[in-house]
């Protein structure tokens, strides 16, 4: 499988371009409005027939650019049926599949940062946007988002993949490009370690965050698949 993990620097976001070598067809997963162009340039550099777009949550801190993305290359745009979003072509729910070549992607409901978070596991590897973190996870102060709910999602749906499965996730703010399912188990100081369900809602309880920068701009244009 063709794999390119991109970044893009103001909001610390990883996009993720999947592909089959063969057919060339690929999916993009969490785009960014600020790389539109490099990303476009890439897909076309490589031959590549996008047939998804994908989206693992409606986020706060950045802009998507899913929706440009699928209208110009003629792909679909994807992201969880929860979203309520406007213009998303195929609505997923947990356990829903995508195909692209001989590769198939399941979609793993994993709730709790929002309530429309959605993983993508494909070939050993998860992309889990902002359920898991390497060595964190995503707030639960907004946009009906749950400690419960993710403590649940990431112990039930993403602790339970093997070990070896290679965790992708949306950001990273520490330098780190990947990290594993054993690892996040045994090393994530908020949710690995056997930390019981209690701990972890007063952890979370207790991050005091600044709202992100974005937020009244991200999520209204992400409602619509980032198209203006």
């Amino acid at each position: 499988m063709l794999f390119q993990q991109l970044f893009e620097p103001t909001s610390s976001t990883f996009t993720y371009l999947l592909a089959d070598p063969v057919s060339r067809e690929a999916v993009i997963i969490d785009s960014v409005q600020e790389t539109f162009d490099r990303d476009l340039k890439l897909i076309r550099d490589l031959e590549l027939k996008l047939l998804y777009a994908l989206e693992t949550h409606i986020h706060a801190d950045h802009v998507t650019a899913c929706g440009p993305i699928a209208d110009k290359t003629g792909a679909k745009t994807a992201m969880s049926a929860a979203s309520s979003a406007k213009g998303v072509d195929v609505l997923l729910n947990d356990q829903s599949t995508l195909k692209f070549g001989p590769f198939e992607i399941t979609a793993l409901a994993t709730p709790g940062h929002t309530h429309s978070c959605m993983s993508y596991f494909v070939n050993g590897k998860v992309f889990t946007g902002d359920a898991l973190l390497i060595r964190g996870c995503g707030r639960t102060d907004f946009q009906e988002g749950s400690a419960e709910t993710l403590y649940r999602s990431v112990h039930q749906k993403l602790f339970s993949l093997s070990d070896e499965t290679v965790v992708y996730p949306s950001h990273d703010y520490k330098g780190f490009t990947s990290s594993t399912i054993g690892i996040e188990k045994k090393l994530n100081p908020r949710l690995g370690g056997d930390r019981p369900l209690s701990e972890f809602v007063e952890i979370m309880r207790n991050l005091k965050l600044d709202p992100p920068k974005k937020i009244d701009i991200a999520v209204p244009a992400n409602m619509n698949c980032g198209r203006s």
